[in-house]
This record gives C-alpha cells, structure tokens and sequence, in this order.
C-alpha cells in the first residue's frame, strides 16, 4: 500500500485507521462529510490528506480516489437509513474501487452472524441473520463478493476507543465524564465483548498489507468478554465517579422509539446484549502471529482521557 482512500474517516474505526496507517508511513486520504472535524482531527498528520465530499455523490467519491491503490470502508450511517441508503452507499464504493483499480477492505459487524450459536463463532461459522440489520449486512457482503475485484472483509465487536463517539460504551461513558447520571445498555452483569478501535485498526492494516488475506472474511477479537460492572469498576477508579449507574431495559429503549426513530431501530440489536456472540480468533492469529489485544483497563482509560482532552 502506498495511497489509502479512508471512507469515514471522522468516525470511531475510520479514525483509528487514519492514525495507524500515517504511523506506518503510509499516504492517506481521509474522506467524511465534515471538514471542520476532519481538519480538527488530522491537522497534524503530514501524510493525511483531507477530503470532504459525499459518499453518495459517485463523482466526488472517485475524486477523492485518484490514484489510491486500496479503499478502506468504515463509514457508516443511522439505523433508520440502512435499508434505503446502504446499498445504494455500497455500490458507489464498489464502482469506485473498480474505477481506480483498487483493493477494497471493508469494516464489518457481527450482525449476519445471529443469534449466539453456543459457541465462540469463527468465520466458518453460518450466518442465520436474526434481525433486519443482519439481513441487509450480509446483503452488502455478497455484493462485495460479487463485484469481480479485490476484498477484504473484517468483523468486529461493538468499539470503544478514542473519538469512537457513536458506540453503546460510549453512551456510559460521556454520563460518567460529565459527572450527570450514567446508564449502561443491557445487563451490567452479562459479559460481552469488544473491541479498542486502536487495535482493530492495527489488525485490519496488518492483514490489508497481506496479498493471501484478500477475496477471505477475518474475525477480529477484542481482548475477550468483561462484564459492565468490570467496566463500571475501571470508571471509577479512574475518574472517582461515585454515582449509581443505572440499566438501559429494552423496555425504556422501546418507549424512547416512540420519539425517536434511530432509537425505534435500536430495539432489534438488543439482543447482542442479552446473549452476546463472541469471536473466534484463531485465523487472525495464525496470519498476523500476534492479535494486538489492550486490556480493558488501560483500553478504557485512554479513551476516558482522550474525550476529557477533547472537551477542555
């Protein structure tokens, strides 16, 4: 790689890949519909290039891609967008990768997986999507699939991390930093797994690197499961937040849809916090001999101090 186009580069992994990729020495430009942001956000990076455009806007996207080599997609949009704009989105990077002759890896969730089969689930494992969001994710997988060019596909757990602001830890963790009543979404006592953005973003530009890891799916652990209460635990010892932290019910988030469309669509995906589904690692290990795992506890206390800086 020697020019990366970023897709959501303002966002919590696209942010992290920006990061690890200008660390590498790589050229990246990094692509969202904020240019304020981005400026804020990469202003000091000599090999970040900063390009605001529209992702549904083919012509400007292919701009933005003159003379890349690979695409990274990590933008994404509301809930209540998916089924109208997702694939519309998708094709526009597909055409664009085709256009400039580039290799495209794509950030991905666990949502075509389903339900929790039992087990950890490996990239062997069916997808049996449970909701429409997993439907419409694996829709996107086959497209990828059978656009005739070069893919890398990675799954990830839900993110924590620096400026990963739309994430369910991230909902906690501006309550507790403001100081105000935190809550936390699912049972504090359930555990489930996820992933510092840092370390995703290292593992999936170790694998892009890689020629055999393309036309291949790759699951991409965090550093195992760990309740909310451990989370909690970490909170407080690292900002000395004394409050109780309350419990999003699936019933409070049903009556907030009411109001709120995106949140109407968060109801279906609570799921994963009832019977959460974890990832095997074992591929990942065998190619990159090494899955870069932080613990939780320094993981989450870099995060905390990177939004505290971020709002002095």
């Amino acid at each position: 790689m020697k020019k990366v186009l970023v897709l959501g580069a303002s966002g919590g992994m696209g942010y992290s890949i920006v990061k690890e990729l200008a660390h590498r020495g790589i050229e990246v430009i990094a692509f969202a519909r904020g240019k304020e942001k981005l400026t804020r956000l990469f202003q000091e990076e000599e090999k970040v290039t900063i390009k605001a455009g529209d992702v549904f806007n083919l012509e400007s996207l292919k701009e933005a891609s003159e003379g890349v080599d690979t695409i990274f997609q990590a933008m994404n949009i509301p809930y209540s967008e998916w089924n109208q704009h997702l694939p519309v989105m998708m094709n526009n990077i597909l055409e664009t990768a085709k256009f400039v002759d580039a290799r495209l890896v794509l950030v991905d969730n666990i949502y075509a997986y389903g339900r929790n089969p039992g087990q950890l689930v490996s990239e062997d494992t069916p997808k049996k999507p449970y909701t429409k969001k997993g439907n419409i994710r694996l829709q996107l997988e086959t497209m990828v699939k059978e656009a005739n060019l070069p893919y890398l596909i990675a799954l990830f757990p839900d993110f924590y991390g620096p400026n990963a602001t739309n994430t369910i830890l991230n909902y906690t963790f501006e309550g507790i930093i403001k100081n105000k009543k935190a809550l936390f979404v699912g049972d504090k006592s359930i555990a489930r797994e996820y992933i510092f953005t840092p370390d995703g973003a290292q593992a999936i530009v170790e694998l892009a690197l890689i020629d055999s890891a393309y036309g291949q799916n790759w699951n991409i652990p965090g550093s195992g499961v760990i309740t909310g209460n451990e989370i909690v635990d970490i909170l407080r010892e690292h900002t000395g937040y004394s409050k109780k932290v309350g419990t999003v019910t699936k019933g409070m988030v049903k009556f907030l849809g009411i109001f709120d469309k995106n949140m109407r669509e968060v109801v279906e995906m609570l799921y994963l916090t009832e019977d959460p589904v974890v990832l095997d690692g074992g591929k990942l290990e065998q190619t990159i001999k090494s899955i870069p795992r932080t613990p939780y506890k320094e993981g989450v206390k870099q995060t905390i101090d990177y939004m505290l800086r971020s709002e002095s």
